[in-house]
């Protein structure tokens, strides 16, 4: 199945979870990072949990340091 993440598409297989999908794109799970599926943010608490859908559209944001 195929989601799109920041405006790329991955092919990911059914069952895939938000933490899984971290993992497939190589970006750490630590401090600073909020994940939204279709315009909904996903606690990181539900990360091991959330299963992704065929065609979900995830949005992935890092905070930074600077001003």
């Amino acid at each position: 199945m195929e989601v799109l993440v920041n405006n790329k598409l991955y092919a990911v297989q059914p069952g895939t979870t938000v933490a899984a999908l971290l993992q497939f794109i190589q970006l750490s799970s630590e401090k600073g990072v909020a994940i939204a599926i279709n315009s909904q943010v996903i606690p990181k608490a539900s990360w091991q949990e959330q299963l992704l859908q065929t065609a979900d559209k995830v949005t992935i944001i890092r905070a930074t340091q600077g001003g």
